[in-house]
């Protein structure tokens, strides 16, 4: 699509570009980037772009190796949960339903929801307080480096996804730690930790 409207001067951009400029952010802060002059044609040209994904996403979206293991693993366990996005409405339904996530989540939060979306904490601190949970007792997945600044914003505990963005930029937003997909022996080591402390603190209770 931005070659369609010559952006860069017809030269195609690359992954470092996409990750630096356009990778988490939300609709509202990109117009300014492709359209500095010219924002209800900026809005236009991102709301194309994002039909355009639903109907990629409908053939081509797969689940990331291990999330039904991890659904499984906090359905059992009765955690609250909710979905925190930068995305449309309709890109985050889809989504979900495709991945048959739609009885998972107990809320969607958008950044549009919030008065500044991610890397602002608003979404994650929304989320805390729809969930009535405690950011001490919650843990987010993030797979880009503005949804990584904003859980750690809200000083919640941030798992960082380095399934698509370099693990070095995701470092630089400073998250507990980074893994490669919901199957990485640190994540079910450190859910390991938690299952330990859950059994000591109801040893403690009794």
């Amino acid at each position: 699509m931005l070659l369609e409207i010559g952006y860069n001067g017809g030269v195609p951009v690359d992954e470092e570009w996409f990750v630096k400029t356009i990778s988490g952010k939300h609709n509202d802060d990109l117009v300014s980037v492709f359209f500095p002059n010219d924002h209800e044609r900026g809005v236009k040209f991102l709301d194309d772009k994002e039909a355009l994904f639903r109907r990629l996403a409908k053939e081509q979206l797969k689940p990331l190796n291990g999330l039904y293991k991890l659904r499984k693993w906090i359905e059992d366990r009765g955690l609250k949960r909710a979905a925190v996005t930068n995305a449309p409405r309709e890109n985050a339904e889809l989504c979900i339903n495709q991945l048959g996530l739609a009885d998972f989540f107990d809320a969607l939060i958008l950044g549009s929801d919030c008065k500044h979306a991610k890397p602002y904490p608003d979404p994650y601190l929304k989320a805390l307080e729809v969930l009535n949970v405690s950011k001490d007792h919650t843990f987010v997945f993030e797979d880009s480096v503005s949804g990584i600044k904003a859980g750690v914003a809200a000083e919640m505990s941030v798992v960082g996804l380095a399934n698509r963005n370099p693990s070095q930029l995701l470092m630089e937003a400073n998250p507990t730690f980074l893994i490669k997909d919901y199957e990485d022996p640190k994540l079910w080591a450190a859910l390991e930790e938690i299952d330990k402390m859950s059994r000591t603190e109801k040893k403690t209770i009794a």
